[in-house]
């Protein structure tokens, strides 16, 4: 990006073959606080950033709570940069009440498809993890792990779904390889009143190995649209069967900060934005 703005022919021929991508307005694409992501992705030029607050029970009275967020950007009319980072963990009071930054995950999304009447719309993300948390204080493992997940997106009446199914690839200590499980999710969410809306979802892990067991659990949440750039959300999981996360509490904000191109290039912002509007 700064390559291209450094330099205004390449830029301009760059920009030129992303035509009709600027939306009219900004608005958030919220990926929280569902597990599963919708298939669509961030605004042409758009840069988004979700971040939260989580705490959960790991049983016999110890919790961990987390520092997390997503920063989002719209490269293209339909690829998405990310990076998911957790910024701190503390866990307590296993040994002695440990606490760090933790991992963070980076990769594109890709729409293919987008929806029609009787097709959702449609997409791939490839994430790779960055082991930045402490293995030796057991806040991480240490080793590079990969996921690719399919999504798929549609409104139906006044619902909006999101279908996720993910298969990850989980590094063994010492570069041993991978174990490797898969995860579904449905998530669903609607408006209630104004700007108040609900989401729920369904999810399920299969099992990793003989030490981390498969699960189903739910989660549940209000959001509320303070304006269409800036949404928060606040919630709870509910684990449905034996090793799912329990008592697991979450409070967060999705804010699209700023379309980077139009500050680039605001000519270009405006032409397209006129062809959408006319």
């Amino acid at each position: 990006m700064l390559v291209l703005s450094g330099s205004p022919g390449l830029f301009a021929q760059w920009m030129g073959r992303q035509t009709g991508c600027y939306a009219p307005s900004i608005a958030a694409n919220p990926n929280r606080p569902t597990v599963a992501n919708p298939a669509d992705i961030t605004q042409y030029g758009v840069l988004e950033l979700e971040y939260g607050w989580d705490r959960t029970s790991l049983g016999a009275g110890a919790h961990q709570t987390e520092l997390e967020g997503l920063l989002k950007f719209g490269l293209l009319c339909d690829i998405e940069l990310r990076w998911t980072m957790t910024n701190y963990i503390w866990q307590s009071p296993l040994a002695g009440n440990q606490s760090g930054t933790g991992d963070n995950w980076f990769g594109p999304q890709v729409r293919f498809y987008r929806q029609t009447a009787h097709v959702p719309t449609l997409a791939l993300n490839y994430a790779v993890k960055a082991p930045t948390a402490s293995s030796s204080k057991g806040l991480g493992s240490g080793v590079v792990d990969h996921s690719v997940t399919f999504l798929a997106s549609k409104d139906i009446k006044k619902i909006h779904f999101d279908f996720n199914a993910t298969s990850f690839w989980i590094g063994k200590p010492a570069g041993s390889g991978f174990d490797q499980n898969f995860q579904l999710n449905l998530a669903f969410s609607r408006m209630i009143k104004g700007r108040l809306g609900f989401t729920g979802e369904f999810y399920g892990n299969t099992e990793l190995n003989r030490a981390t067991p498969g699960f189903v659990s739910s989660l549940w949440a209000p959001t509320f649209a303070v304006t269409p750039r800036l949404i928060i959300d606040a919630g709870i999981e509910i684990g449905l069967s034996h090793g799912a996360p329990q008592q697991h509490f979450f409070v967060g904000v999705t804010y699209a900060i700023a379309n980077l191109y139009s500050a680039i290039n605001p000519r270009r912002n405006n032409s397209n934005s006129s062809r959408l509007t006319n």
